[in-house]
Order: C-alpha cells, then structure tokens, then sequence
C-alpha cells in the first residue's frame, strides 16, 4: 500500500492490506494497546530517549522526544529541519507537551528534564524563546488573536522519504499514553489544566460575579491508563501573572507563563464526584503547508493542525494532503479529553506520548479510491468516516496575505457547515458512488454533523458517517 506497493482494494476501492485490516480490529478494542501494538510488529513497551533517532534494536521505529531542542512553539513552517526522516511503512513514537503545564508546574513540569528545558524561564532567558509565526503581539490571541502569536507546543517535524505534493500521507495512531508526573509525591498520576479563558464561546455571557474572569481547573488522570475516567484537583481563577521578565499579564495572553500559586486561592471542593471520560488525543496534528515559510499554529487548515476533534487518538488513521516535500508532520495540543465545541476555550490539556506509523499514498495510485480527492483532513476509525470541515478550507489561500489576522474576524459555524456539507456529499459521490440525489438524502438521515470547535480562529464541523450502513 502506498509507497510501498499496492495491497488489493476493498469494495469502496480503498486500498487495503492484512496490516491495515488487523490495525482497525484491534487498536481501539478494550485493552487495544496490546493488540494494536502486535499488529504493528512493535514491543508495547518503548523507553524514553534522550535525543531523536532509531530505537535501539529495531530496524523501523524512530523515536522524538520533547525538548528545547526538538520543539516547535507556535507555528508550523516548511522551513523547519527535520528531526528524524523516515520510509512509508515506519513508526515513531513522539513525546508531546502540553503548553499549560505551567499553569501546575509542581505536577506537570518540575522534575521532567523535557518539560524543564521547555518552559525554562529566568530574567535573562526562556528556554524555547520563539513561541508564535511571526511578530509577536501579546495583547491578541485565541478568538481574536492577530498575526504571529501562536500557542502550541508542537514536537517535529517527521519527514518522509518521497512524499511529494499531491500525495496523501496516511498517520495511523497505534497507541497514545498519559505523561508521568515526575513528582514523586504523585506517582503514577498525570495531570491536564483546563482554562475557561477569554478567548472561549462563554466568556461574555457569564451569569455570576465576578465578570469577566478567567479560571482555570487542574484534572488528575490516571498515568497508567488503566482508568477510563479523569477527575478535578482544584480550581482558581486567573490571578495577574508577573512573568520572570517583569510583564504583568492580567489574562493570559501569552503561552507557557508560570503561575505562582502563592498568588491565587485555590478551590479544592470542585465538581465533587464527578467522571469525566478520558479519550487521549491530540489537537493539534498535521503537515506544513505550503503558502507561508511560518504559519500560526492557532487555525486549523487543509494540511490538519489544530483540528481539536477528538477522535483524533488511538485506533483512529489521519489522512493529509501533502503539500511541501517531505510532508513535515508534527504534533502537539495533546489533550486527555475534550467534548465537540471546545466551548471554553479549552480541552483537558495533558501531555501525552504517541506511536504512530506513517503510510505515503503516492498521487499516481489514489484513482478510484476513497481519497482520490481527498484535500481536507480525514479521520478514520474502525467504525466512521469523519470529515472535518472548516469556515474556510484553506484560509491561507481564501484570504491573502493578511489572513492569519482576517481568519480570527471572519470564521462562523455556518461556513464550517457548508464546508462539511460539500466535502461529505463529494466524498459519498466519489468514495461510495452515490448520485447527488442519493447523496443528499443519505445526508440528512444518516449522516451526523457536530460542532468541533469554536474557538480555534477558524471554526469546525464535522460530519460522521458509519461504515456499516454501507453494504459488505
């Protein structure tokens, strides 16, 4: 399949292979790491390195691990020098930060050598300086963010050997496991902040006092993954934050500022008995586009980014439209959970570690398969065809040279609908090789559209389909 040859097709016409068939049966089963680790070929246990490269005795599973030196904060570029470059068929396993670890640093930063480097910050110097696309201005960001300031701790880029414009760069999620805190004081613990911040659908429709306020609830997760379920810490509310270069940020308006919780109050007795479902996944995951050398991390666009669906985690595969050679994926936003809207702003932001294997479609085999015109990102799980629709498809080319600020003024779930609409209804047609009537009919009663996210500049619907209305 891919770059590596032709498997046979299936009856949509997809290209597939006993690999492919094993990987969807067993990745997202209950106590899927095991299987899907097995059904890739890999050890289920990996360990920690220091620098990026070949695990040691294997012969195709590389290895990135976050740190001030393989990060990229805030943007994706074309520019970017690769961390490892890797063959179609091959895995990495990819440490990924959350940018909020500061707002606990006792539970998600100190102690962690990769974290430390990455959010060090003295009078003198922070440890990944650059933190956006361009030039940065602190006052704007999230829903009416301007140019240059993005947030995301994004680790890459993953090249890979022959892709090429025009090509379809398949990421099979094999597994996705929680961060340890390095705390011994809460070991097998790990840790997600939430933020209800200004920049969320709620913010200017609070009922109580104080108003407008910003708060932010520290959730504990189980490190092992053994329970399905998250559970809140404590809350605070946002205090004035005096940054370690004397910048006072009365909101938070700049990524990866330490509080000092000396400042706050902190709400122990918050959502009492109360489950929340984890589903690990990244917000952010894609290939750097073509049409600027630095793209702000914030909107999502058609080569992926922050998409912050998620169902973007473990047993699902991510199909992306190559559009600079190499593909230079990277990955970041990791989230321990998150519901459809992202209304506050925010997901359970908690660093994770990802195994993925990259498979390269190159442009001459996609004819007559279901990613034949494939230009948007596209979710598969073992059960649904996920697209992801956007306000604007590719808002860097809609929108013109000013448009990673115009993006941010412009974006409504309408256009996200629309979006979502026409690029189902191709893929039916296309994919499945229902007429338009069909097509359209099929939509309305089987076809479900959600909201993804309204926060991230360029807002998201998607629309799911089940594979099993289709017939065998």
């Amino acid at each position: 399949m891919g770059a590596t040859g032709e498997g046979e097709r299936d009856d949509a016409g997809n290209l597939m292979n006993e690999g492919r068939r094993e990987f969807l049966k067993g990745a997202i089963m209950a106590g899927g790491a095991a299987a899907s680790f097995a059904a890739a070929g890999l050890s289920s246990v990996t360990t920690a390195q220091a620098q990026p490269g070949m695990v040691p005795g294997t012969k195709n599973h590389y290895y990135v691990p976050a740190t001030d030196k393989t990060v990229h904060w805030g943007y994706f570029s074309k520019l970017l020098k690769p961390q490892v470059e890797v063959s179609s068929g091959d895995f990495v396993t990819i440490e990924v930060l959350t940018h909020h670890a500061n707002d606990d640093a006792e539970r998600m930063v100190k102690g962690d050598p990769g974290a430390e480097s990455v959010f060090y910050w003295d009078k003198q110097r922070k440890g990944v300086d650059r933190r956006g696309a361009g030039p940065m201005n602190p006052t704007l960001f999230g829903r009416g963010a301007g140019e240059g300031l993005g947030v995301h701790i994004c680790t890459g880029p993953v090249a890979v050997k022959e892709a090429e414009p025009g090509d379809i760069l398949e990421v099979r999620i094999i597994d996705v496991k929680p961060r340890p805190c390095a705390n011994p004081q809460h070991k097998g613990k790990s840790f997600g902040s939430n933020a209800a911040a200004w920049w969320g659908f709620h913010y200017k429709e609070l009922l109580t006092e104080p108003k407008p306020r910003e708060v932010i609830t520290i959730y504990e997760v189980d490190a092992s993954g053994e329970r399905n379920w998250a559970k809140a810490v404590y809350n605070f509310r946002w205090p004035n934050v005096v940054d370690p270069f004397g910048v006072a940020h009365p909101t938070i308006d700049y990524p990866g500022l330490p509080v000092d919780h000396a400042t706050t109050e902190r709400n122990w007795n918050v959502l009492q008995g109360v489950r929340v479902p984890v589903r690990p996944h990244f917000g952010v995951m894609g290939l750097a586009p073509k049409e600027a050398d630095d793209v702000n991390s914030v909107p999502p666009s058609y080569t992926g980014g922050n998409i912050d669906n998620w169902r973007i985690g473990k047993g699902a595969s991510l199909y992306y439209p190559v559009a600079v050679a190499g593909a230079l994926l990277s990955v970041g936003d990791p989230h321990a959970s998150q519901g459809d809207s992202e209304l506050c702003g925010t997901a359970i932001e908690c660093s994770l570690t990802g195994t993925f294997q990259l498979i390269l479609h190159k442009a001459a085999g996609l004819g007559g398969t279901a990613l034949q015109d494939v230009d948007f990102p596209m979710i598969e799980t073992r059960d649904e065809w996920v697209l992801q629709g956007f306000s604007y498809p590719n808002y860097l080319a809609a929108l013109g040279a000013a448009a990673q600020s115009e993006i941010f003024q412009k974006s409504s779930v309408d256009l996200a609908m629309r979006d979502a609409f026409r690029k189902m209804r191709r893929f039916l047609m296309t994919a499945k090789n229902l007429t338009e009537d069909e097509a359209i009919s099929l939509m309305s009663i089987a076809v479900d559209f959600g909201i993804t996210q309204v926060v991230d500049g360029n807002w998201g619907v998607h629309a799911i389909v089940r594979k099993d209305i289709f017939p065998e």
